[in-house]
């Protein structure tokens, strides 16, 4: 399955909603949402309010959607708990959440302090807890990292959304394993991939769905795609210990302008050529990962999405067959 990575911090909703339907005509079979309050950088310059696009999404399209989003601060998980379930209300299997820990970047907007990331792993466990329990439609309340108080859902989705989590290291994923209903993580190196789905795979995750995010850069010439990669993601490349830990728009733009274009690639995968691309697909494929969401992380999302339609998934669905 190839998804198309709706990146809310690049585009206005009325953008994405346009890429998306046109993903559809394409060939893509689903969307993955991203769900920021903020955007990596200034040159991004947008941050839709992904719940309220689902809903646009969901009723202009056919394809299956997940969304990341991180509950316990920003959000309360009841309230995740009730979006959750009215999206997967009105349209039955064709939406899942995935939860993860969140940054610094949104969360802090709330005035509470950002907890350290072991802090952070246990009120996730909490929050996926709470959030399953209340879309089955139990009545929760709970005492921990996280708050609540007699809360029950009256609209529950007659079939049950799946709760992945997103794990970028094998410790995360470790952990989250026990209770996810199946892993989505971002390309990296092979190794540190494999380490990070057998982390999963033992400690609860084995038969579990894996999906994993491809940023990439395609243009008509390497240099515009090496361009275009650097313009708009260069503030991505960290560690996910960095950038779940940096606060403020300005301090990953200030990171971001000691990185060399070269840099980049080491992180994005920055081509011209729609082989290596497939080529890398079909690699991630064979990784284990059953779900693979690209994501063009420069601004030619029509000539991605039209490229790719004639030339890589038919390539791709070949090789996979």
């Amino acid at each position: 399955m190839i998804g198309y990575q709706a990146s809310h911090e690049q585009f206005s909703p009325s953008q994405l909603l346009r890429y998306v339907q046109l993903a559809e005509a394409a060939g893509f079979t689903s969307v993955n949402s991203s769900d920021h309050f903020f955007p990596w950088s200034r040159a991004q310059g947008q941050s839709g309010f992904a719940f309220s696009w689902l809903g646009a999404a969901l009723a202009t399209t056919t394809l299956s959607f997940t969304s990341v989003c991180a509950p316990g601060q920003r959000y309360h998980p009841a309230i995740v708990a009730q979006a959750v379930a009215t999206l997967a209300e009105l349209f039955p299997g064709r939406y899942d959440v995935a939860l993860g820990s969140g940054e610094a970047l949104n969360e802090r907007i709330t005035g509470a302090p950002w907890p350290p990331k072991a802090e952070r792993n246990v009120r996730l466990g909490e929050c996926a807890a709470i959030i399953r329990a209340l879309l089955q439609g139990k009545e929760v309340t709970h005492h921990g990292t996280v708050t609540v108080e007699g809360a029950r859902l009256y609209t529950v989705p007659a079939a049950q959304p799946r709760l992945f989590a997103a794990a970028l290291s094998p410790e995360t994923a470790g952990i989250v394993a026990a209770w996810a209903d199946g892993l989505i993580t971002v390309r990296q190196e092979y190794s540190r991939m494999r380490a990070v789905l057998d982390a999963f795979r033992s400690n609860g995750g084995d038969g579990k769905p894996a999906c994993v995010k491809v940023d990439l850069s395609y243009a008509a010439t390497d240099a515009a795609a090496l361009q275009g990669a650097w313009e708009q993601w260069r503030n991505n490349i960290f560690s996910g210990t960095v950038l779940g830990e940096l606060s403020t728009v300005a301090q990953f733009d200030a990171l971001g302008d000691l990185v060399q274009p070269e840099e980049v690639k080491e992180k994005v995968l920055v081509s011209s050529s729609l082989e290596e691309h497939a080529d890398a697909i079909a690699s991630l494929k064979e990784l284990g990962f059953e779900r693979i969401i690209l994501h063009n992380v420069n601004r030619e999302q029509e000539r991605f999405i039209e490229d790719f339609a004639a030339k890589v998934l038919p390539q791709f669905n070949a090789r996979m067959r």
